[in-house]
């Protein structure tokens, strides 16, 4: 009883602080970082001790799942090169930067514990990445490779983390190249044969399942189903969540209804607010657990988590640069894909901020090294523990900042308008080819009220080209139909408390004048 309660004061605390957040002009994992630091030390406030499996098998794998099903496949596709230069190329840089700046800094320690203790903190945090990105509003293909990168880099850091790790708890030799091999190969071709194996099964029973109910126990099931069984294969859960996640989300028209679609669309926005809300809140409140172990004086302590906070800041800006431009030094890639301004690269330097999965790793760091040796083990806790707290709030609360002042050219809303109004005009045709095909069936009636309905679509999606300084004829339709939309409500609910309409009555026509309302409210703020 009192664990569920802990439970439902940390969401409380999470959701008020999105919403004090959005209120203050915040991101919301910048504050509920703050206030679980601030918390930690609050007398008489449950502490909480982070378990790394219940952040890696229980957190991670519906935030990784509903980020793959939201990320459009032939975008992550053209973003390949990039996306797999940040994912896996930086991720093993960082990695061996900070393990090279840690064993100069601590001599007596052994190289494969300095490197296990890189590739904790190398990879950037995919909720931030995600929830940062969007809420800063950056052109669309640096939010793709951001989010592609933080879908991936996860899977490299473990499997590197995996190895090291292994190095360093060896009784007797070190661990050889085919050792490293067949991790490799195990984690990614199997995370990768799990996760079609996956869209396969639960692409088929998504198809076979009609039910919205059924479908969205379904979704909730898939990222913890294909974790799980890559782990007993000791493949990567991530690189399965994420090609999972992928293809059905690429198939999900096919596979689903509308109103399936409708209502797992609805469950996961509110899943993926409450977790990511609970994911940072947790990372603050672990500071007192973290601080507790630590025994370096202060001054070699403050030393030594500058050193490491400048290698990895710096890390990303030396391997950005050269991973963008370097590679339109090909003829062929710079005519497929010409060198972006270098405000581009800035921004996606800046953009390395730290979260849960990397705290989650360090707190799976082994207790000993090989022959039972101990080691700095609370330090590297700590080490993790500030490249999360300063790159989510320094690097997370500047980076609108940044963004702002080096004035990226925005996404081109005329041309984007142009597009969807282009693809409409097609739709719109056959939409009525079908019709015309189909008029004979209906009353003549029903077949011009379609007709109407193809003509506003088609309409509106035009007028959105002539900007919004003025009131559109659309728009004046859905500011009319609504003020008809709370009439009819009233009248509804007054017959309900008059006993005129059973209850459920009223909820069957509240449910379709809401339905109405939202396609309203989603075509105004198109």
């Amino acid at each position: 009883m009192d664990a569920l309660f802990e439970v439902v004061v940390f969401l409380a605390i999470a959701t008020f602080g999105a919403a004090l957040a959005r209120r203050l002009g915040l991101l919301a994992p910048i504050l509920l970082v703050v206030v679980g630091l601030v918390l930690s030390f609050l007398p008489g406030f449950p502490q909480v001790r982070l378990d790394p499996d219940l952040v890696l098998v229980g957190i991670l794998p519906p935030l990784l799942y509903v980020a793959a099903l939201e990320t459009s496949v032939p975008a992550f596709r053209l973003n390949l090169r990039p996306i797999l230069l940040l994912a896996v190329g930086l991720v093993i840089f960082t990695a061996f930067v900070v393990g090279t700046v840690v064993h100069l800094l601590l001599p007596d320690l052994p190289y494969a514990i300095c490197l296990a203790l890189g590739a904790v903190v190398a990879p950037p945090d995919a909720v931030a990445a995600t929830a940062v990105a969007r809420r800063v509003g950056l052109p669309r293909r640096i939010v793709t490779i951001l989010e592609g990168e933080s879908l991936l880099n996860d899977a490299t850091a473990l499997v590197l983390l995996r190895v090291a790790i292994a190095a360093a708890t060896a009784s007797t030799g070190g661990v050889g190249f085919g050792y490293v091999a067949k991790e490799v190969l195990v984690a990614t071709g199997g995370g990768v044969l799990i996760g079609l194996l996956g869209v396969l099964v639960f692409g088929y029973l998504h198809r076979r399942t009609s039910d919205p109910l059924l479908d969205n126990a379904l979704s909730l099931i898939v990222p913890f189903a294909v974790v799980f069984a890559a782990e007993e294969i000791h493949a990567s859960g991530v690189v399965a969540v994420v090609v999972t996640g992928l293809g059905i989300g690429h198939r999900m028209p096919l596979l689903m209804s509308a109103a399936s679609r409708l209502q797992i669309g609805a469950f996961w926005r509110l899943a993926r607010f409450l977790l990511e809300g609970l994911v940072f809140l947790l990372v603050g409140l672990q500071l007192r657990e973290v601080l507790r172990n630590l025994d370096e004086p202060v001054g070699r302590l403050a030393g030594i988590t500058a050193a490491v906070l400048l290698a990895v800041f710096l890390a990303r800006f030396v391997w950005v640069f050269p991973a963008t431009y370097l590679a339109r030094l090909v003829p062929r890639i710079r005519r497929k894909d010409p060198s972006p301004p270098v405000r581009a690269p800035i921004v996606i330097g800046w953009a390395g901020m730290r979260g849960v999965v990397t705290l989650a790793a360090a707190l799976g760091l082994p207790l000993t090294l090989a022959g039972d040796r101990p080691y700095q083990r609370a330090l590297f806790i700590w080490l993790a523990f500030a490249v999360i707290v300063v790159t989510l709030v320094v690097q997370g609360a500047t980076l609108p900042v940044v963004a702002r002042r080096l004035r990226l050219p925005p996404d081109d809303p005329v041309q984007e308008a142009l597009s969807a109004a282009a693809v409409q005009q097609q739709a719109s045709r056959a939409a009525r080819e079908r019709l015309d095909a189909l008029a004979d069936t209906v009353p003549k009636a029903v077949a011009d009220r379609a007709r109407r309905v193809v003509e506003n679509r088609t309409n509106l999606a035009w007028e959105r080209l002539g900007g919004s300084e003025r009131e559109t004829p659309s728009r004046a339709y859905g500011r009319l139909r609504q003020a008809m939309i709370d009439a009819e409500r009233e009248v509804f609910r007054s017959a309900r408390d008059a006993g005129r309409i059973s209850e459920e009555v009223l909820v069957r026509a509240y449910r379709d004048l809401d339905l109405e309302e939202s396609l309203l409210r989603q075509e105004d703020d198109r």
